[in-house]
């Protein structure tokens, strides 16, 4: 009961005829044969979603997005989002306008990000990151992540930024990851792959989205 995507087939009602006039055993055998036809799919689909693997039937909305850029702040005291330019998985999720991660399924989603931060200068330093939904404020949403001095002239402090947070979302609605740092030497930078050893590329900033629930009601 299983293609070849792992998905599994809604088994296709039955026909039934219609009954006759009178009492036909030919007919209520025939109607009968259809009906186990029906419930021995349906009890093979039912065996298999709710057998020990049957989650790999389940296709849940969600998505995967990163960016290759560099990303700076022009200041301090202004609020700005991450932006995203790569789509890796794609599954009722999707980035419009660069940053605004955009659902099409109103539930409770499950947002994670990393995010690859330097500190350029001698001095340490601090960088909020929070959620905004719909262009507001998600509410206690912020964190702040704190940087030690770089190393170097040309060996910045380097952080990976971290967390997953719960949102309650409509279909339509959209997140975006805002950041302020305390001095514009704080930056979202990317880095090549590397060699000796062949090392992969590292993305400035990397964020899914996994539908977790329907919205709870009263």
């Amino acid at each position: 009961m299983a293609n070849v995507k792992q998905q599994l087939e809604t088994p296709s009602l039955s026909p039934l005829g219609y009954p006759p006039e009178v009492y036909e055993r030919r007919n209520l055998n025939e109607n009968n044969s259809a009906l186990n036809n029906f419930s021995r799919k349906l009890t093979s689909v039912l065996g298999s979603l709710f057998g020990p693997r049957g989650g790999k039937f389940l296709n849940a909305p969600h998505g995967a997005f990163q960016d290759s850029t560099d990303q700076t702040a022009a200041n301090t005291t202004t609020a700005y989002a991450v932006t995203f330019n790569t789509t890796d998985f794609s599954n009722g999720v999707t980035i419009v306008s660069n940053s605004r991660i955009t659902v099409a399924d109103s539930g409770i989603w499950n947002l994670q990000f990393s995010i690859q931060f330097t500190n350029t200068t001698n001095s340490s330093q601090d960088v909020d990151v929070w959620f905004r939904v719909n262009g507001t404020n998600a509410a206690n949403s912020n964190s702040r992540f704190g940087f030690a001095p770089r190393k170097g002239a040309s060996d910045p402090y380097h952080i990976i930024a971290a967390m997953n947070y719960f949102l309650s979302l409509n279909a339509t609605d959209y997140v975006e990851i805002m950041w302020r740092p305390t001095d514009i030497g704080v930056q979202i930078e990317q880095y090549a792959a590397s060699a000796s050893p062949t090392r992969p590329a590292v993305p400035s900033a990397i964020v899914t989205m996994s539908f977790v629930s329907n919205l709870p009601t009263i």
